[in-house]
Formats: structure tokens, C-alpha cells, sequence
């Protein structure tokens, strides 16, 4: 299989990008906290680990509003190196929107029929095989229900608005009938456990989300704005995090009511820590150092320490991959 990796990344330290997201935060509003964008210094770790534990990505689709790290190799021969300008309409840009530049990749011309979506805060950091985003023509994926937690936040509002757009083009009960295996696996685990509670409700109530990789069919994204073109405009044409969006969320759920996923529990072998606190930052750095897991993500929030977690962190990743790799200078 021809499977990419697609991963988009931002420097918040860039002069002109700070300027231009300044003037745009003062005419729109949105989420335009530091938070969603500031960098770990953890991106070089990436790329060693897809390197030394992936080697069979076809290429690397690394994407900005134009900039890049001093020293990363964009010559490299596996290496894609991809402007917002390059792919989404220009009615569009600039955007400090993960969503926008998410919902548009499948504009990339080159870009493989089958790719994965990493955030830069989810690494490889131990031997991982193709089977394990895609398989018999379908991605590797989770299909469990969630509950609705709504408390004001814009995140809240974004995730209803997700799934009333699966609601109102999917029949929930012809979804399960049609895929009761997808639904359904014992390789869930105690998950299982949250679709039998809202299986009776007569709507998709949300989707279990884990934060990791994703693996997408590229024509998924263009069957999705074939089907409402006018919801994926509006959610583009915004600059920023907007409580009237949908994300990219909404693609996965579609391979997953459409049934184009092979059930897997991710959690054998991935694991996901929200850097809140001093013990959930030891957890984070002992799965790192001593490898439990290949895919780990260390995510960014408002509660972090992050002056205090980002050293700590970039020490741990160059216990497993301290040696430069092909795609630095």
C-alpha cells in the first residue's frame, strides 16, 4: 500500500506571521489563544521517529503558511513541502484554523488515495506497521458512541455541530444494522460499554474521539463537501476556532458510518496524555523513555506548565532517537 503522512505545523516565533495574526485577531473572533499555537521544540523528534520505526511512508506532507524550521531538509527526496497558498483557495487565507487547512488537503494533487493525519503533538516512537492505519481497504479506526458534554466552551459547540451533520445525512439505525460488527467488537474492551448505553437513543449522541493519527481515504474528504458544500465554506471562511464550525472530525465519522473501517483498539498501541499536571508529565516521559507504547501524543493545554514540561519532554524523546535523522541538515 502507498500510504503518506500528512503533518501541519506553525512557528509562533515568526515575525510576520505574528503581525498577521495579530491584525486578523482584532477584526474576528475566535480562538486565537497561544496555546493553539506555540511549538515544544519537539518536531526534529518526529521526524526521527517516522524515519526509525516507519520507514515504509511513501512521503511526508509537511505543511505552513510558508515557513519552516533552519534545519529541516526540504530537499529530501520523501519530503513534501507544502504552502497553505499551494492547496487552499485563496478565499480562505490567511487561516490560524487547524480546520481549514485540515478539511482542504484532499486539494493536494500528489497526495496518496490513502494518508495519515498526525498532529505535532503525536509521535512514533517504536516499530509500527502499515496494517495498523490501514487494512482490506479500509482504515484501521474506533467506532464508539459518546455522550454530549456541552459546557460553553467553543470546542463543545464545534463537536455538536460535527455530529448534527452526520445526523442529518445518516440514519443511525440503518448505520448499525448495515455494520454490526463495526460497531460492535469485542476488541473495544470495556469501551463497548458506552454504545450499549446510547444505543437505544434514536440519534448519533457523538463519537468517542482518541487523540491520535488518523487515517483517511482522500476521497472521503471530497465526498464530504459533495455533500455539504455550504457547512465546510462557512467553517473555512472563518480565521480562527469558531463556535459555528465543524472539524475535521467530520471525515472520520463518515468512513465511519459509511463503514469503511476495520475495527482496532488503538489503545494497545498508542497512548495519550494531556499535560496538565507534574504526575500526568512522569506518566508521559516514562511510556517515552522506556517504549510501552509506538504512538504517544503529548498534548498542549491551558493548564500546562509549559516552560517547566517542554525541557523535560525534549529530553525524554532524545533518550530514544538521539541521533540526527535524513531529514535534518
Amino acid at each position: 500500500m502507498t500510504i503518506d503522512f500528512v503533518l501541519p505545523w506553525v512557528d509562533d516565533s515568526d515575525p510576520t506571521w505574528q503581525q498577521s495574526l495579530r491584525e486578523y485577531a482584532q477584526s474576528e473572533k475566535g480562538d486565537a489563544r497561544p496555546v493553539r499555537f506555540r511549538d515544544w521544540g519537539t518536531l526534529k523528534y518526529w521526524f526521527r521517529g517516522v524515519e526509525k520505526f516507519a520507514p515504509w511512508v511513501n512521503n511526508i506532507y509537511f505543511i505552513t503558511c510558508g515557513h519552516y524550521p533552519d534545519w529541516l531538509n526540504i530537499n529530501h527526496p520523501k519530503l513534501r513541502f507544502i504552502k497553505h497558498s499551494d492547496y487552499i483557495p485563496e478565499k480562505y487565507l490567511p487561516t490560524f484554523c487547524s480546520h481549514t487547512i485540515e478539511l482542504n488537503l484532499h486539494r493536494i494533487e500528489s497526495l496518496s488515495e490513502r494518508f495519515v493525519y498526525f498532529n505535532d503533538d503525536t509521535f512514533i516512537v517504536d516499530r509500527i506497521e502499515p496494517d495498523r492505519f490501514f487494512v482490506n481497504d479500509k482504515v484501521r479506526d474506533i467506532a464508539v458512541l459518546a455522550a454530549s458534554q456541552p459546557r460553553g466552551n467553543i470546542r463543545d459547540y464545534i463537536m455538536a455541530n460535527t455530529t448534527g451533520f452526520i445526523n442529518r445525512f445518516f440514519d443511525k439505525t440503518e448505520v448499525f444494522k448495515k455494520n454490526p460488527r463495526g460497531w460492535f467488537s469485542p476488541c473495544y474492551g470495556k469501551l463497548l460499554l458506552r454504545t450499549l448505553a446510547l444505543y437505544p437513543y434514536p440519534a448519533f449522541t457523538g463519537f468517542y474521539n482518541p487523540h491520535l493519527p488518523n487515517p483517511f481515504f482522500k476521497r472521503t474528504l471530497k465526498e464530504v463537501w459533495d455533500l455539504d458544500f455550504q457547512t465546510l465554506d462557512q467553517t473555512c471562511s472563518h480565521k480562527f476556532r469558531d463556535y459555528r464550525n465543524v472539524n475535521q472530525y467530520v471525515c472520520r465519522y463518515y468512513q465511519l458510518v459509511k463503514g469503511l473501517f476495520e475495527p482496532i483498539n488503538p489503545w494497545k498501541t498508542s497512548a495519550t496524555y494531556h499535560i496538565n499536571n507534574n504526575e500526568i508529565l512522569t506518566k508521559a516521559i516514562e511510556v517515552i523513555t522506556n517504549q510501552k507504547k509506538a504512538i504517544i501524543c503529548v498534548n498542549d493545554g491551558d493548564k500546562t506548565d509549559f516552560e517547566h514540561s517542554k525541557p523535560l519532554l525534549c529530553e525524554a524523546f532524545d533518550k530514544i532517537l538521539p541521533d540526527k535523522c535524513s531529514f535534518e541538515l
